[in-house]
């Protein structure tokens, strides 16, 4: 992965920002494109070597010097003095760590933009929510957001080394251990501080669902001076927390069901999308969103909060919704050449988002409901109540037909057979394409949805065409 860095941070400048070494190189060379990936190095660009599972960047140096990098930062290597004389274009840093000097020089990038950054974490809806968020942003200011799942201790700096003429920020954090989000939130220093829900996911590494709002509260850390933080109301631990704490700090709430800043009534949702109300200024407004699923109702609630706090005229807020697109393989929706519509959400399972999805499904006006559905991973002694909670939830929905994939599936399918006919249980992704092709009709609609891990995109893929 490379980013493209416009401002004139030196190699004088970071050797001073991470109290690196200058082993040799001119201190006045402008540092442009920083890179972590060998592969992607080209002549001009500064390489971060990071000591991977597999591979350690810091001993790649001659093959990225080969290739024309300006400058490198290392640590614990020692550089032949052969190769140190013959490279005499590039400059060497050696640091202490690689990864915390990555850090330090986003920081340092940080601080010279006074602009909007808007972070956002939670247990469900973080990537949705950031994308909602930066197409509404948008309608005012030009806006770099998170690109991909850049959103840990590597993917944030590099994203805030990418800034050029940006106007707005708008970054996911994520983490799955407490402290995480602590180093990340000081690094981007928001101005606006979003937290989505308080869930389970990482339940198996924090033990329980209030250090995991502990770890999400992490983010008011780095919140500036005068800052806000934006929270969805209607999540149990986030409204307790605020009856507590909202006299601390500048706190803006959203929700559909508990009193909150923001809200919205009349819900309605169909295949097509959802549309609500909501009011701002005694005025009200009828918002539509292209993409069904309360929690999508969620994220259009946040985005206005956001657009509000920074001042966006309210049509152009609604404009921007109405405008916002799905990433890839999270609640994509369509329709085959069988009349089959397939709800693709196999990008990440947690039990919040699976009862999410479930009700949407069951909501849906097609003939069948089927429910494709695979192991959530990273639950650690958690796992079987999980999975059997979201057993639980299809019982509470009309559910014509549920395939589980995975042994940890297995759980969902020992509760939901109170209510669900048919049941088919899978260890391989294979075996549930075999059925598949045979099995569906013209309009069902099939949710697919398990782990990144499970590797559903196999299965989604088979159902963008059905064999006659």
């Amino acid at each position: 992965m490379k980013v493209k860095l416009m401002a004139d941070i030196t190699v004088g400048d970071i050797k001073k920002i991470t109290k690196g070494k200058l082993l040799c190189g001119n201190e006045y060379d402008i540092c442009e494109n920083f890179c972590i990936d060998s592969r992607e190095i080209k002549s001009g660009d500064v390489f971060v070597g990071i000591k991977g599972e597999r591979v350690n960047g810091n001993e790649l140096y001659e093959e990225v010097l080969k290739k024309g990098a300006k400058c490198l930062i290392l640590e614990n290597v020692e550089i032949p003095e052969d190769i140190i004389k013959k490279f005499t274009d590039s400059a060497i840093i050696i640091v202490e760590d690689t990864i915390k000097a990555l850090q330090q020089i986003a920081e340092y990038k940080r601080n010279l933009y006074k602009i909007p950054v808007i972070a956002i974490t939670g247990s469900v809806g973080k990537t949705s929510t950031k994308d909602i968020v930066a197409e509404v942003v948008s309608k005012k200011y030009k806006v770099l957001k998170t690109q991909g799942n850049l959103n840990n201790h590597i993917g944030l700096p590099l994203t805030i080394l990418s800034l050029k003429d940006e106007e707005a920020m708008v970054v996911e954090l994520g983490m799955s251990h407490l402290g995480e989000i602590s180093t990340l939130t000081k690094i981007a220093k928001p101005t606006i501080a979003i937290i989505t829900n308080v869930g389970t996911a990482h339940i198996g590494n924090l033990g329980s669902r209030e250090n995991i709002l502990k770890a999400k509260m992490e983010i008011i850390e780095g919140l500036q001076n005068n800052g806000t933080l934006i929270i969805n109301n209607d999540n149990d631990l986030l409204h307790k927390w605020n009856l507590e704490n909202n006299h601390k700090i500048n706190v803006i709430t959203y929700g559909t069901q508990n009193k909150s800043n923001v809200m919205a009534y009349n819900i309605q949702q169909n295949e097509k999308g959802s549309t609500f109300n909501t009011k701002v200024e005694e005025q009200e407004y009828n918002v539509k969103v292209k993409i069904g699923g309360e929690h999508f109702v969620y994220n259009s609630l946040c985005a206005i909060a956001v657009g509000l706090k920074l001042g966006i005229n309210i049509e152009k807020i609604l404009e921007g919704i109405l405008d916002f697109k799905l990433t890839e393989k999270r609640m994509e929706m369509f329709t085959n050449d069988k009349g089959i519509l397939v709800i693709n959400d196999c990008y990440n399972a947690n039990y919040d988002s699976m009862k999410a999805a479930i009700e949407y499904l069951a909501k849906l006006p097609n003939k069948r409901k089927i429910a494709i559905l695979g192991d959530m991973l990273e639950l650690g002694e958690y796992s079987k109540q999980l999975h059997e909670k979201v057993g639980e939830e299809i019982n509470k929905n009309k559910i014509d037909v549920l395939i589980t994939v995975g042994e940890e599936a297995k759980n969902i399918s020992k509760i939901a057979q109170k209510t669900v006919k048919e049941i088919y249980n899978f260890e391989k992704n294979e075996q549930a394409i075999k059925l598949l092709q045979t099995y569906l009709q013209k309009e069902d609609a099939v949710l697919i949805k398990a782990s990144n891990g499970m590797n559903f995109t196999e299965i989604s893929a088979q159902l963008e065409t059905v064999p006659n």
